[in-house]
């Protein structure tokens, strides 16, 4: 039996296009004359090649999407679902979809959910004793002797409170290094750590916004404004950020979109967990909806320096 099998980071792939772009080049065999630039034709061409790839090559075909909610839709997901419903392909399809997003099954369209017919498997976090014991395992990265005795422990059990994620306790062990380099201390303390969680933090904010409009930096940083200006305030209505966000842009050079879009980038924040939202209800029967920042305004803020 022959497998087409591919993985896509969609972190790193730049739409649908590029996802399939990448999965194609992964699946081409030798003797294939089919090409798959990496831009230069239009999605539905990309579909049209990865097809014929499918049908004249394999029997069946798995793709991997990691971090599928880094893509613009789920347009994707509807199509590779639906391929041999429709007749695209006369092979099998199983996708593997990857995400951070607890909630993401929720913000696929309903189209989406139907055809996709999947099966949603939900992984815990890391506890502190698993992070720590990953770390143990990374640290030929740092000289013998270098690192004192807490520093994983602690830097294991900061991260099991915070997130869970094993990469993003990685990255933090890292920048504990770095900033015993800038200190240039011959050795890795736990006060190190406190400096390097500011630095991670600056790091997994740009993450989760690098795929994201320009646009979308400026209503961050318009909200980011209002909560530090702000500090006995936490809610602020859709009106009272576009006004903060409209000076971002004009202070910027930029032009500002309309209110209806900067609503859809706030929305899009939320869905990111950047942000949070809220419905309100106004003196007569008409509602609002309201939004606060959910990380430190400060560290927002370093994007803008």
């Amino acid at each position: 039996m022959r497998l087409a099998t591919g993985y896509v980071n969609c972190q790193q792939a730049k739409g649908n296009s590029d996802a399939l772009s990448k999965y194609g080049r992964e699946i081409n065999p030798p003797e294939s004359s089919m090409t798959f630039p990496a831009r230069g034709i239009s999605e539905n061409e990309y579909f049209e090649r990865v097809w014929s790839v499918l049908n004249e090559f394999y029997d069946a075909a798995i793709i991997i999407l990691d971090e599928v909610d880094k893509l613009n839709n789920d347009d994707l997901l509807m199509a590779l679902s639906r391929a041999g419903e429709d007749g695209s392909v006369d092979v099998p399809i199983g996708v593997i979809a990857v995400s951070n997003k607890i909630n993401y099954r929720e913000k696929m369209s309903e189209r989406t959910k139907s055809s996709f017919g999947h099966n949603e498997f939900i992984f815990e976090p890391y506890d502190a004793s698993q992070i720590r014991e990953i770390l143990q395992n990374r640290t030929d990265a740092f000289a013998e002797g270098v690192l004192d005795d807490g520093v994983i422990p602690r830097a294991a059990a900061l991260s099991a409170k915070e997130h869970g994620d094993a990469r993003k306790a990685m990255r933090l062990l890292r920048y504990a290094g770095d900033q015993a380099n800038k200190e240039n201390a011959d050795r890795v303390k736990e006060s190190h750590l406190s400096d390097a969680r500011a630095s991670a933090e600056v790091d997994r904010l740009l993450e989760l916004i690098s795929g994201l409009p320009p646009h979308s930096k400026h209503v961050l940083i318009a909200l980011a404004n209002l909560t530090k200006n702000q500090p006995e305030r936490e809610w602020f209505r859709t009106m009272k950020i576009r006004e903060t966000y409209l000076d971002v842009c004009e202070q910027s050079g930029a032009d500002p979109l309309s209110a209806e879009r900067t609503r859809q980038l706030l929305n899009e924040l939320c869905f990111l967990e950047i942000a949070g939202s809220r419905r309100g209800t106004g003196e007569g029967k008409g509602h609002y909806s309201q939004y606060t920042l959910l990380w430190d305004a400060d560290i927002v803020l370093t994007l803008d320096a």
